[in-house]
């Protein structure tokens, strides 16, 4: 069968989801699950290649992101309901099993889904973030992580990061994924986020951040891990820890001088890894 597209609603509980349905109706599934401050339409380019090659993809806009999912509650973006969204997903697409790959803050989220409910997933391909135990030993014990990640306090602080984002028509916003990633994505990312209290949905995953997630157990289904060393926010020493909490087959792609942005800015390489890691992979 020939691939699809389709923007569809799903409601779960009290909230709806905008998901975008790509590949052929009888692939194999795929959750992919997008960062910040970023949208479904991250995957774009990703997904294109990966129902070309017989998968279907599904790309939520998370909790925040979605129009009809946008609670007001800062602990309404606790780790407990974002993993209990894409469960929540998957019982709705009637999935009893998918294959689970996430960026940044969807990297965040695809490491606790699949440690958590390993039974649901039948592999993990995460980018950029590594697994949380990883990542929180390196703020912890790398001088180098913590000072790329403090850029984490302005976001966390309530009415002054919306402000510093959104003002100059969103310039900041839109510096920050410099010119790497094509301005039509950009543009459908900063329209999302300029929905009346989509950008505070989304900066609320920062300050509902917990040390939970740093006790994250290892995962325990076929896992890959796609990093790059031109990223300024993920430092090599949580990267190269990660191997540390995968009690799986686990492969390290390391992408020399891409940028955070990989989805964006490394489609190819990114769906063969994760068609490599799927069983997926042809030549």
């Amino acid at each position: 069968m020939l691939p699809t597209s389709e923007h569809v609603t799903i409601p779960i509980g009290d909230l709806t989801f905008d998901v975008t349905v790509n590949g052929p109706s009888d692939g194999e599934a795929a959750v992919l699950l997008h960062g910040f401050p970023e949208s479904a339409a991250s995957w774009t380019p990703v997904a294109a290649l990966l129902a070309q090659s017989g998968m279907r993809t599904y790309a939520p806009n998370q909790r925040g992101y979605s129009a009809g999912a946008r609670p007001e509650a800062v602990d309404a973006y606790r780790i407990d309901h974002l993993v209990g969204d894409v469960i929540a997903l998957l019982d709705a697409l009637g999935l009893e099993t998918a294959h689970l790959v996430g960026h940044d803050w969807g990297a965040i989220v695809a490491w606790v889904v699949a440690a958590r409910h390993p039974g649901r997933i039948t592999s993990l391909t995460t980018v950029s973030v590594p697994h949380p135990g990883a990542f929180g030993w390196a703020l912890r014990e790398d001088a180098d992580q913590k000072e790329r990640s403090s850029y984490i306090r302005l976001l966390r602080m309530e009415g002054k990061a919306e402000h510093v984002l959104l003002r100059e028509n969103a310039q900041a916003l839109r510096a920050m994924f410099g010119d790497v990633v094509p301005p039509e994505l950009v543009d459908r990312h900063v329209a999302v986020l300029t929905e009346p209290g989509a950008l505070t949905g989304a900066l609320n995953w920062y300050r509902a951040m917990t040390r939970d997630f740093d006790q994250t157990p290892a995962v325990t289904v076929p896992t890959t891990y796609v990093w790059s060393t031109g990223d300024t926010a993920l430092g090599r020493a949580g990267a190269e820890k990660c191997a540390e909490f995968v009690d799986a087959p686990y492969e390290f792609v390391v992408l020399d001088d891409a940028t955070h942005w990989i989805p964006e800015q490394c489609p190819d390489d990114l769906a063969k890894a994760i068609l490599r890691r799927a069983g997926m992979a042809t030549g």
